[in-house]
Parts: structure tokens; C-alpha cells; sequence
């Protein structure tokens, strides 16, 4: 199937590597930007965080970053000042964001992934953890 729809990923992080393998289970090959080589553009994040409609603090990542050196929990600080954060340092923007077709989200938990996928999952799927996501016949499993 083509859907146009971009990751941007970390290939150590196991949250972004279970929504990758998500979108590929649907049959959808995304573009893949790993985005510490190739970040954003200032414009681009900026967009990317309206279109999801969160501010730039709901995409800021904490750990294994400077973001404490940095001094980014000061509530203070505008999302300009945060998003300045990120582009010198863009280890800071938490992944994976996904942008497809039904929308823009940060996919965290990995299974939000499914909610921006067109298409319907070819079979069972577990993260690497071994939780269940999507069952044989395709159809999201709920927890609990």
C-alpha cells in the first residue's frame, strides 16, 4: 500500500523501533528520518509541534539528555526558548513522531501508532517486550 507517512526515529529506542515495526506490519514502507543525523529544520519542528497540536514542552525528552544541565524543567521557559533547546541539541525531541495521512502524534506509548495507520495490520503483533498488540486476525488488542 502507499501512505505517505514519515517517522522520525531512533533506531535505540525501542518505543520508536515498536512503531516502525507497527507501520510496517500494516504493509507500509514510511519514510524513515533518523532525526540525530538528519534533524529537523527549525520551521519543520515548529510545524510538526503545531500540526500535533501539543506545545514544544510536551515534546521534550528527558531522559538520557542534558535537559537537567540545561535547566528545561524552568516552567518559565516559552517554547522558544525549548525549541532553541532542541535544535542545538536534538537528542531533546522525543520520539517517534509520526506524521501521516490522519495526522501528527508523539507515539508514546508505541501502539498510538495505530491511530495515524490507513491501513490494517496483517497480522499479529508483539513489541519487543512481548506485549500483544495486534492479535492473528489483525484487530488491535486492548489491555486490561
Amino acid at each position: 500500500m502507499t501512505v505517505d507517512i514519515i517517522i522520525y526515529h531512533n533506531p535505540e529506542c525501542g518505543t520508536s523501533r515498536n512503531a516502525l515495526a507497527m507501520i510496517r506490519n500494516a504493509g507500509i514502507e514510511p519514510h524513515v528520518v533518523e532525526y540525530l543525523k538528519t534533524p529537523p529544520s527549525r520551521s519543520q519542528l515548529e510545524s510538526l509541534i503545531a500540526r500535533a497540536g501539543i506545545g514544544a514542552r510536551a515534546l521534550l525528552r528527558e531522559k538520557g539528555t542534558p535537559f537537567a544541565d540545561l535547566g528545561l524543567g524552568d516552567e518559565g521557559l516559552s517554547d522558544a526558548a525549548l525549541i532553541d533547546a532542541m535544535m542545538a541539541h536534538p537528542i531533546l525531541i522525543n520520539r517517534p513522531l509520526v506524521v501521516s495521512p490522519l495526522g501528527v502524534k508523539l507515539c508514546r506509548p508505541s501502539e498510538a501508532v495505530l491511530e495515524l495507520i490507513p491501513a490494517a495490520q496483517r497480522g499479529a503483533f508483539a513489541k519487543e517486550d512481548g506485549e500483544q498488540v495486534v492479535d492473528a486476525a489483525g484487530n488491535r488488542v486492548t489491555a486490561g
